[in-house]
């Protein structure tokens, strides 16, 4: 259907004068062009006249929007750069001068556009603004010397390759992840060219180049066979002393150029000039001068009167140049008024007008048509409009056509969000899988022996054979080696704090008396949890009815898009509340990830069924703020929403109290007064609790009363650990929301050292857009100090001061008005790191910002960026020279994190922690520090299924699986089972590649496991399939009931289950051995052996060996 649109404009009978004039003419002006008819009119010229088509927009927003519009047009939005028709022609940098903050991967969209204009007439389209094209680029003649072409089936020795890449300034590294780098393992060289989106792995054989591969630098793994490619080094850096050009010089005679806002184009070029002009003068060691790196605005506009040119926009040329006349129009502002959607619709369905609805979400389209439908009293499937699957910027009108091109984004007034090319490289680089791995002088917690530290990797000699283990040390320097088989027994230690732990004793009872009280401890709240949640499964509640028409219009205008998580936790929420059982749902996600939204519509799901609803939340500041959340939500629709906390007058809370009991008041939100004793309900039907860690005990108990046959939501910001879920599973009804909304804007965060004029400059600029701004500055001894100086810089600022030693009532004062716009400035510690959410605040400044963990930096973060404002993160430190590196590091990562939810990654372990502490109760915390956080998971673990498998029995009948009698068989062998050094040379990479092996549980992962390292490091060898076997080895033995297998001296040796008493004699699984030692008695023999069964097979030479007999027994 998209392509129908582009069709009428290829059409139009403007295009096609427009393709005429460009014969006859070098100026025209197209007037009359609104919203995302421009694309569309770039895109069916440039199909008809062919070649590079150029297009300067008025700023670097419009630019992105104009090619994130083109890009959906070709429907090319995922497509490798060589694919593509459209480009994009960014800057290489945030700020003039500041080398070392150029980005990369900006770059690599000019070396790209660079690599596509010079080298050909492929149809393109390349949309810049006016900074990118004043910052100039290396001229043609050094750009083909330095470009390096590669096929399949060339001849080169790696060396050469080498050699070459190097003389690139390409840097040497374990594993390639962004543009620059190159990486050689065996036969394979993978190299990031700044003139593709992937780097490639060319595979060679002798001196031939066998293969070439794109891949993804994030998992590493192969994603497309290519036969030629082209290297290109950095040229933005490339040696000093190279003249340099302007994009404009690597045109084409015959490339068009089509200008927006054609008389602010020099202006805007000179202005950077003029940046870099202040940049350079600030600048203390020697670089290039403005005038060699960045061109002037008549020097560019001199430039442009040698092409054709096209301009368009609000401001056509003024003189007399040939104009074409369109005629379209905005899309109208709605309101979220459906009735008036409704009225256009008709109106412009009486013109014959054909009318498209535009979004990149089938969900949000069929709401809106199903929103229509019930004011229209029609069946679902009448449709008014013609759905279009993918988003442009802005609807328009066009008359000259007679279509209706409406977006979703701007009938529900959301933020719609531009996206441009991300760097894989930082962002992904400081992931998960570093928290994991283990490195040299980690502290490990080992399942039976306690606390170690981990110190590498070490190579040892069994019977001859080569074999590689881990090696703990414990205390007194008594050492433990683990072996690769293992892995899974060992953790890497977390604790609350990051606080070093003390090293076990091996040998000693000291570490299994911990684990048995630890055990004990859980099994008991535990047990409390199943307890109520089988109470809670047998009674009943009210049933309530399915959606209204209203319940559908209220999630549609909602601001932003439905995310995955939030759309399941919803329907969730709903199948609770409509079956008998009274719902008890605890809701997880990040700061600003959606879930007060699902509160709302829960509480509104409630109301439309003639219930109350409680909303508990912990400080009398949060009550005041969900009430003006809810209130803003919920306007324009039959619901009386009042809030009561301390502030309140004792004749209002009186007033309120009366409303409530006479049924008058839908929804009630407040501090824990709302679950006394004056307070109560007429029907109260739900009952929402916020931040529940945060209650004290009595509340807790009075809010048992009241939940046994209430509906109850609770949310919490902490995540509860994914694992953690389903250890919990029969204990609570989790939904987790874990993927950030998809149209917030990314919070822009740059990193500075204390500067008075950044901060007055970023204080003024948000006061300038009516904001307000947090500075944080964790020391209260001199923050009037802080206080004072910022006074001094900005007059006339109003600056509220605020810190954890004040006393609450004034505290909260302060924050109320801060709430209330009585402040522009808040001042204050940590403090507001406590979830205050503040839509007029948009500037964050972290003063000492190298003192802060990631996750508290992110938290505190996370208190912008919740409008549809821009939001900025100041991060002020001394000079990065001065701070250790891991202070760089981490400060670093939060520049590149910028978008929401990375947090998520960040923030993950300490908050692992906290959340276990809030699902379990505090004390636990204190278990989690002795024993580290992956132990105590696995305590936990063990405990529910204990008690699922006896106490709880009956409740969880339908869990009865078959019972496994051993959890785990442990592998020995003196065969050579290793991945070996030449084959992954990193001991990193090995480690981590041993652990992942550890942990898979199934066929899949093991052929997805070969397939990746086939794809890595090349051929597998024979001692690596033996250590891939040996994992299948061990789960076939686990189901055999083998507690132990040793493969030794050409005999396998299998210890059975060590319980005597066990059931497990009296299974067919035992049956089967006896038969298989019976039918072959040369080969076995079952003998006891210190109070064990022990099983005995000969001449088993290696792994496949012991895997043809086992599985042998298994279909005996």
């Amino acid at each position: 259907m998209k392509e129908h649109i582009k069709q009428l404009y290829l059409g139009s009978s403007n295009v096609r004068d427009l393709v005429k004039a460009l014969d006859e003419r070098d100026n025209i002006t197209c007037l009359g062009l609104c919203g995302s008819s421009k694309p569309y009119i770039v895109a069916a010229t440039s199909e008809q006249i062919g070649g590079h088509n150029f297009v300067i927009c008025s700023d670097k927003e419009n630019a992105a929007y104009f090619y994130n519009d083109l890009e959906n047009i070709y429907g090319e939005r995922d497509f490798d750069y060589s694919k593509k028709r459209v480009l994009f022609y960014p800057t290489s940098y945030k700020r003039p001068y500041e080398p070392e903050k150029a980005d990369n991967t900006y770059i690599l969209s000019r070396t790209e556009v660079l690599q596509r204009i010079s080298s050909g007439e492929r149809k393109t389209i390349i949309v810049t603004y006016p900074e990118a094209l004043s910052e100039k680029v290396i001229t043609r003649k050094v750009m083909s010397k330095n470009t390096f072409r590669l096929s399949v089936g060339d001849t080169i020795s790696m060396d050469e390759l080498t050699d070459t890449l190097v003389s690139y300034n390409f840097a040497h590294v374990d594993f390639v992840v962004e543009p620059g780098q190159f990486a050689i393992r065996g036969g394979i060289v993978d190299v990031f060219s700044f003139a593709n989106d992937y780097p490639y792995r060319i595979e060679f054989f002798g001196d031939e180049i066998d293969s070439i591969r794109s891949f993804n630098p994030i998992d590493q793994l192969s994603i497309d066979k290519i036969r030629n490619i082209v290297l290109l080094p950095n040229m933005q850096e490339h040696e000093a002393n190279n003249e340099r050009e302007t994009i404009l010089e690597y045109l084409k005679k015959k490339t068009v150029i089509w200008i927006e806002e054609e008389k602010y184009l020099k202006e805007r070029i000179d202005n950077e000039y003029e940046k870099a002009i202040a940049a350079f003068n600030e600048r203390s060691e020697y670089c290039e001068t403005p005038e060699i790196l960045f061109s002037q605005g008549d020097e560019i506009l001199s430039k442009l009167s040698d092409h054709k040119e096209i301009c368009f926009g609000n401001y056509g040329k003024q003189e007399d140049t040939f104009s074409i006349d369109f005629n379209t129009k905005s899309q109208p502002a709605f309101g979220k008024n459906f009735e008036m959607l409704l009225e256009d619709i008709k109106q412009l369905k009486a013109n014959n007008y054909s009318i498209f609805f535009f979004s990149e979400s089938k969900k949000q389209l069929e709401r809106i048509q199903s929103i229509l439908n019930d004011i229209q009293g029609l069946d679902d499937d009448y449709c008014n409009f013609t759905p279009i699957l993918h988003s442009i910027q802005s609807g328009f009108i066009d008359k000259d056509l007679n279509i209706c091109c409406y977006t979703d984004h701007q009938i529900f007034e959301r933020y719609h969000r531009y996206r441009l090319r991300e760097g894989f490289a930082s962002s992904q680089a400081l992931t998960i899988k570093e928290l994991y791995d283990l490195k040299p002088g980690d502290y490990v917690t080992h399942i039976n022996h306690g606390i170690g530290r981990f110190d590498g990797l070490e190579t040892i000699d069994v019977n001859g054979k080569q074999q590689e283990a881990l090696r703990l040390t414990y205390q007194n320097g008594d050492l433990l080696y683990v072996n690769i088989h293992s892995l899974h027994r060992i953790a890497k230690y977390s604790s609350k704090d990051g606080s070093q732990p003390t090293l076990s004793k091996l040998g000693s009872n000291a570490w299994n008396k911990l684990k048995a009280k630890t055990k004990s401890r859980v099994k008991d709240i535990a047990r409390e949890l199943i307890k109520l949640y089988a109470e809670r499964k047998n009674s009943k509640g009210f049933q309530y009815m399915p959606d209204t028409y209203m319940q559908t219009e209220l999630e549609a205008s909602f601001m932003y898009e439905d995310t995955v998580d939030q759309l399941k936790a919803t329907i969730d929420v709903k199948r609770d509340m409509e079956s008998e059982t009274p719902m008890d749902r605890l809701i997880c996600g990040d700061v600003g990830f959606g879930k007060t939204e699902i509160a709302i519509r829960a509480a509104f799901k409630a109301v439309c069924d003639s219930k109350q609803v409680a909303v508990l939340v912990p400080t009398t500041v949060l009550a005041l703020q969900h009430y003006q959340t809810f209130k803003k939500r919920l306007k324009g629709f039959p619901v009386t929403i009042d809030y009561i906390n301390r502030f309140r007058t004792t004749k209002e809370q009186k007033k309120i109290a009366e409303e409530l009991k006479n049924g008058r008041i839908d929804i009630l939100i407040g501090t824990h007064s709302i679950i006394g004793k004056n307070v109560s309900f007429k029907d109260l039907g739900l009952l929402i609790i916020d931040e529940e860690q945060k209650f004290g005990v009595s509340a807790k108990e009075k809010l048992k009363q009241l939940q046994a046959n209430v509906d109850t939501l609770t949310l919490t910001a902490t995540p509860i650990p994914r694992t953690l879920q389903f250890s919990m599973m029969g204990a609570r009804d989790m939904s987790i929301i874990r993927t950030p909304p998809p149209n917030r804007h990314p919070v822009e965060t740059q990193l500075h050292s204390f500067n008075p004029e950044i901060i007055r400059d970023a204080i003024q600029y948000e006061l300038a857009r009516d904001g307000q701004v947090f500075f944080v500055h964790n020391r209260v001894q001199n923050i009037q100090e802080v206080c004072n100086m910022i006074t001094s810089y900005i007059p006339g600022v109003r600056v509220g001061v605020a810190h954890g030693q004040m006393e609450g009532g004034k505290l909260e004062q302060i924050m109320l008005d801060f709430i209330d716009e009585k402040y522009d400035v808040l001042l204050c510690t940590t403090i507001i790191e406590a979830g205050l959410d503040i839509p007029n605040a948009n500037t964050i400044i972290i003063n000492e910002a190298q003192n802060y963990g990631l996750s508290d930096l992110h938290q505190l973060r996370g208190r912008v960026g919740r409008s549809n404002k821009k939001a900025f993160c100041y991060l002020l430190s001394p000079p990065l020279s001065a701070l250790s590196d891991e202070a760089q590091k981490r400060l670093r990562a939060l520049e590149d994190f910028s978008d929401l939810g990375s947090g998520f990654n960040i923030a993950l372990r300490d908050l692992d922690i906290r959340g276990a502490g809030n699902l379990l109760g505090a004390e636990q915390s204190g278990f989690i520090n002795d024993i580290g956080f992956e132990t105590y998971h696995k305590i936990l673990d063990e405990a529910i299924l204990e008690l699922k498998e006896t106490e709880f029995k009956d409740i969880f009948d339908n869990d009865n699986k078959e019972k496994k009698f051993v959890h785990d068989c442990v592998f020995e062998s003196d065969l050579e089972i290793l991945l070996p050094n030449e084959y992954v040379a990193s001991s990193a990479e090995r480690i981590s590649l041993y652990t992942e092996l550890d942990h898979i549980q199934n066929e899949e992962g093991l052929k997805r496991f070969k397939d990746n390292l086939t794809d890595r490091f090349g051929e597998i060898p024979p001692q690596t399939e033996d250590l891939i076997n040996t994992v299948k080895l061990r789960w076939i033995a686990r189901d055999l009931g083998f507690e132990k297998i040793m493969l030794k001296r050409k005999t396998m040796t299998a210890y059975l289950v060590s319980d005597q008493e066990s059931e497990y004699y009296q299974t067919d699984t035992f049956v089967k051995i006896i038969h298989y030692a019976t039918a072959h008695p040369n080969r076995c023999k079952v003998k006891e052996l210190n109070g064990k069964n022990v099983f005995y097979i000969e001449s088993v030479n290696n792994v496949a060996d012991a895997l043809n007999v086992i599985n042998k027994i298994m279909e005996s």
